[in-house]
């Protein structure tokens, strides 16, 4: 009955004359999910938008953190089981499958 309480996500590509950084952050509260992405691209403005979802969309959600860790355990076992498929959130935000 493990669950997530909180995730922090960065990335950040170098380019010479436009750099990009992306953070995400997920957090737990009694209702559900939040999820807030942050996008700087070069010296514009930072963009922000938010997606909130319910306790019953996410049950069993597999987030970046935890699917690392899942794939790690399989690669120990050497074995898949099949149909393994979870709920997720893509880079966007946006609720979605992972299948293993």
């Amino acid at each position: 009955q493990l669950e997530t309480l909180e995730q922090e996500e960065q990335e950040r590509l170098e380019l010479r004359a436009h750099p990009i950084e992306r953070r995400t952050h997920m957090v737990s509260h009694q209702h559900g999910m939040t999820v807030t992405k942050t996008l700087w691209e070069g010296e514009a403005e930072p963009r922000c938008w938010s997606f909130s979802y319910g306790r019953a969309e996410l049950r069993g959600l597999l987030p970046e953190g935890a699917s690392l860790l899942l794939l790690r355990v399989l690669a120990c076992r050497w074995a898949v089981p099949p149909g393994l498929i979870f709920p997720s959130i893509n880079t966007e935000g946006h609720l979605c499958t992972s299948s293993y």
